[in-house]
């Protein structure tokens, strides 16, 4: 079976996720395409898909938002899987006693998930190096503003052991399709 595993990121930390996803299925014996979104060839080639994207004020990254709505029928059509990182710092709670994964979902999660039907749609935790060089206008405003930019907490805040739990799901379901 093959998977595309198709992702968007700016300081590398959502690649570092669809990498580890792109590894465990691999080591469970799926034929996995690992690439950025905006570099994926012949999606009708694909069996199944994992898509993800960092979220940055709130949105995905055009990129993959770009490519989801592209291939939505494709997509829809196929056993597929996104995901988005971004929140930081180690509370699953806010001040509020909410998730703070699920106020860190992407505002275009409703629409893909009625687009896309996917089987399931993930918000990890991501990371934040106060010393990387700025990407894009906000980040370059948060570097106007020391105050701001120094509230975030800094670190990696990925939990591996979910993610792989997540991928290994996700190999479990292709693998019981029958080929």
């Amino acid at each position: 079976m093959r998977v595309l595993v198709a992702y968007a990121t700016r300081h590398g930390a959502t690649g570092g996720i669809a990498e580890r996803v792109a590894a465990v299925l691999r080591r469970r014996g799926l034929d996995v395409t690992l690439t950025r979104a905006r570099e994926a060839r012949d999606p009708a080639t694909f069996d199944a898909f994992v898509i993800g994207g960092a979220a940055y004020m709130f949105h995905w990254l055009d990129e993959v938002k770009d490519f989801a709505r592209r291939n939505r029928t494709l997509l829809a059509d196929r056993p597929t899987w996104i995901f988005s990182s971004g929140p930081l710092g180690t509370d699953l709670v806010d001040a509020e006693g909410k998730d703070v994964r699920i106020g860190a979902e992407p505002k275009e999660f409703p629409e893909l998930r009625e687009d896309l039907r996917p089987r399931d749609a993930r918000v990890f935790f991501g990371a934040y190096d106060p010393d990387a060089k700025p990407i894009g206008l906000g980040e370059r405003l948060m570097g106007l503003m020391p105050a701001a930019r120094d509230a975030l907490p800094a670190g990696d805040f990925r939990d591996w052991p979910e993610i792989e739990a997540w991928a290994e799901g996700i190999a479990n379901e292709l693998l019981a399709v029958p080929a």
